[in-house]
C-alpha cells in the first residue's frame, strides 16, 4: 500500500527520566510536516547509534512515526547499573523502566499518545518486560527471536560459540569503557580480535569458570552466576501470559535459533488476558535464521522471492493499523502464516501447530553398522523387530562441529565435511517416492547407553538431495544428567539403557520426491553448544576429558525413532 513520506529530523540523547530519579537518554527520529504522530519505540542493550538501527529508525519515521531508541539502564549513553537478562533484580527494575518510557514516549511533542514497540532477541525481551507493566499508552508489540523459557535455547548446556561471541564482543566493551578498564573500548574493536586470535582460543579454554577477568571486562559477577544456572528459565516468562493485554505480531525463523516465538504465541493465544489480546495475535516464520531482517538467501540456499519481505512493511502494515486506525487488511487473514522450504510458498493456518497433521513415527534400522552416510543405517515408518544396535566413540578432544557460519547463527550448510566421521551414526530413508510436508515440532525418541556419568545427545534432521547434498533442517540436543528433570539433575549409570526424549527446532519443509530424509545421531555439536566432558562433573568447573562409548538400540523394546508431523496429501 501507498504511504505518504516525511522528511526526518534526529534529537539525540534526548533525556527520559525513570521513576527512581535514574536517567536513560534516546534518540528521537522525527517526521518532518504534519503532526500527531504515533511513536514506535525500541530499547536496545547494544547502542541506538549503530547502523542497522540508523537505516531502520530513519525508514520508519519517514512513513508517519516517532521513532525512540533509547540505551536501556547502564549502558551506552543512559545512567545506573546494567543487570543482563535482569537475572538480579527479577525483571522487575526493566519492567518499570519500561513502563515508565512508553508513557514518557506518549507526551512527547507532536506524538499522538499511541505507542507501539518493536525488536528482535534482547529487544524483544525489553518489550515483553515492559508488557507485563500494562502501560495504558501501550497499544501494539512487534516482536521476534526471544523465547519464555530460556532452556528452548540454552538446554542446560553453554551456546559456546556464539553466546561468547555475544558477550566479549557486543556486551563487554562498553563495560570496559564505563569503568575505565583495559582493551577492546567498542563492538568493532572487539570482533575484530575476535575474529583474528580470540575465537581460536576462546572455544577451547577449559575451565569456563576460570575465564581471565580481564577478558571478561567486568562481567565476572554475571559469568559465574550465568554459568551456574543454564538448566533454570531465567527468562521467567512461561505462565506469565495472562498478565499481558496487547496485541502482538510474533515473528521467527526455521533457522533462528531463538525460535522461541512460536512459544509467546502460543501462549498469549490461549492465555492473553482477555479474549480481545487473544484474537489479536499474529504469527509468521520464514525460511530465515536470527534477526530482523527476512531475506530470499540463507546460507547456502536460495528460497524464492516470496521468502523475501521487507520488514518496514511487515511493521508498518502492522502498526498503521494498531497505530494509525487504518485497515490494512492485517487483522482479516488468518493468524498463523508459514513458509514451506522445498515448495518455497507461504501458507496461512489458524493455529499452530497446524491442524490436521498427522505425527508419524520414523523408525531407525541397521545390521548394526549405521556410522557414517556409507553404512547401512535406515529410516522407515515400519517399528523394528530384532536388530543389533549401533555403536561409536565420543572423544569430547574431538567433537563434532558445527560447521555453521562465522556469525554463529544457524543457517543451511552443506554437511558433507563430516561423511567420513564414524562417530555420527545416519538413518536415511530411501530416495522419496513423493513428496513429504513436514511442518511442526519435532520429536527425537533415542534408547540409548553410555560408558560415561554424563554426556550428551544430539540428532540432526537432514534433506539429502537427489545429487547427495545433505543440508541440515532441524536439530535438538539433552544433556543425559536433564534427561528426567531439569531441577534435579542425575548422573548416568553406565551401561544402562535409557529413553532420552530430545525436543527439537520445529520446520516446514517440503521434502521433494528424489530427495531422502536423514536422521544424523551423534553426542556432540561443537561450538554451537559445549562439550560434554563425560566426567559427571560441572561443565564450567571440569577440565578433564573422558572417551565415552556409546550405544544406541533400535529393537522391537527399544525403538528408537523420530516423530515428524506430517502434513496430508
Amino acid at each position: 500500500m501507498s504511504r505518504a513520506t516525511y522528511r526526518v529530523r534526529v534529537e539525540k540523547d534526548v533525556p527520559t527520566p525513570m521513576c527512581d530519579g535514574t536517567v536513560l537518554r534516546a534518540d528521537v527520529y522525527r517526521p518532518q510536516g504534519g503532526s500527531a504522530f504515533p511513536v514506535l519505540l525500541l530499547r536496545t542493550p547494544y547502542g541506538k547509534g549503530i547502523p542497522p538501527r540508523l537505516d531502520q529508525s530513519e525508514a520508519l519515521a519517514a512513513c508517519g512515526y516517532i521513532v525512540v531508541i533509547q540505551d536501556v539502564r547502564g549502558r551506552y549513553a543512559s545512567d545506573g547499573e546494567f543487570d543482563p537478562h535482569q537475572s538480579e533484580t527479577g525483571g522487575e527494575s526493566d519492567v518499570a523502566d519500561g513502563h515508565d518510557t512508553v508513557e514518557w514516549a506518549a507526551g512527547l511533542p507532536g506524538a499522538s499518545g499511541a505507542v507501539g514497540t518493536f525488536g528482535v532477541s534482547y529487544m524483544a525481551q525489553t518489550q515483553w518486560t515492559l508488557a507485563l507493566a500494562r502501560p495504558p499508552h501501550l497499544r501494539a508489540m512487534f516482536a521476534g527471536g526471544h523465547g519464555p523459557d530460556s532452556r528452548l535455547t540454552w538446554p542446560g548446556i553453554f551456546t559456546r560459540d556464539r553466546q561468547l561471541q555475544w558477550l566479549l564482543c557486543t556486551m563487554v566493551p562498553d563495560m570496559r569503557r564505563r569503568l575505565g578498564l583495559p582493551g577492546p573500548q567498542t563492538v568493532e574493536e572487539a570482533q575484530a580480535l575476535w575474529d583474528r586470535v580470540d575465537r581460536g582460543k576462546w572455544l577451547w579454554f577449559t575451565p569456563m569458570q576460570d575465564f581471565p577477568p580481564e577478558v571478561l571486562g567486568g562481567f565476572q559477577k554475571h559469568w559465574r552466576r550465568w554459568l551456574t544456572t543454564l538448566n533454570t528459565n531465567f527468562l521467567r516468562f512461561d505462565g506469565r501470559f495472562a498478565e499481558v493485554d496487547v496485541p502482538i505480531y510474533h515473528f521467527t525463523g526455521w533457522y533462528d535459533r531463538i525460535w522461541g516465538a512460536i512459544e509467546y504465541f502460543r501462549g498469549m493465544a490461549s492465555q492473553g488476558r482477555t479474549e480481545a489480546t487473544r484474537r489479536s495475535q499474529k504469527l509468521i516464520v520464514g525460511p530465515w535464521s536470527h534477526g530482523l531482517e527476512f531475506p530470499r538467501r540463507v546460507g547456502i540456499l536460495d528460497f524464492g522471492p516470496e521468502a523475501e519481505l521487507s520488514s518496514i512493511d511487515l511493521l508498518c502494515r502492522w502498526f498503521d493499523y494498531w497505530l494509525k486506525g487504518i485497515d490494512t487488511g492485517v487483522m482479516q487473514e488468518p493468524p498463523v502464516r508459514l513458509f514451506v522450504m522445498g515448495d518455497n510458498r507461504w501458507r496461512y493456518e489458524k493455529q499452530w501447530p497446524p491442524k490436521g497433521v498427522v505425527y508419524t513415527n520414523y523408525y531407525c534400522h541397521s545390521g548394526g553398522q549405521a556410522n557414517t552416510p556409507h553404512g547401512d543405517g535406515r529410516l522407515t515408518p515400519l517399528p523394528p523387530a530384532e536388530e543389533p544396535p549401533d555403536r561409536f566413540i565420543y572423544d569430547p578432544r574431538d567433537p563434532v562441529m558445527s560447521l555453521h557460519p562465522p556469525s554463529a547463527q544457524p543457517a543451511p550448510v552443506d554437511l558433507r565435511p563430516h561423511d567420513y566421521r564414524r562417530d555420527i551414526l545416519v538413518y536415511q530413508t530411501p530416495p522419496l517416492e513423493h513428496d513429504v510436508e513436514v511442518v511442526g515440532p519435532l520429536t527425537f525418541r533415542l534408547h540409548a547407553a553410555s560408558s560415561a556419568l554424563d554426556t550428551d545427545w544430539t540428532v540432526r534432521v537432514v534433506d539429502v538431495y537427489p545429487d547427495g547434498l545433505p543440508v541440515n533442517v532441524s536439530y535438538g540436543i539433552l544433556r543425559g544428567r536433564y534427561r528426567d528433570s531439569w531441577e534435579t539433575p542425575t548422573p548416568l549409570e553406565p551401561a544402562r539403557p535409557y529413553e532420552y526424549v530430545i525436543s527439537m527446532v520445529p520446520t516446514g519443509i517440503s521434502f521433494k520426491a528424489g530427495h531422502r530424509i536423514r536422521v544424523d545421531v551423534s553426542s556432540s555439536d561443537f561450538p554451537n553448544y559445549d562439550r560434554n566432558h563425560n566426567t559427571g562433573l560441572n561443565y564450567w568447573e571440569d577440565s578433564t576429558f573422558v572417551t565415552a562409548r556409546q550405544t544406541v538400540f533400535h529393537d522391537a523394546a527399544r525403538p528408537s525413532h523420530i516423530v515428524l508431523p506430517i502434513a496430508p496429501r
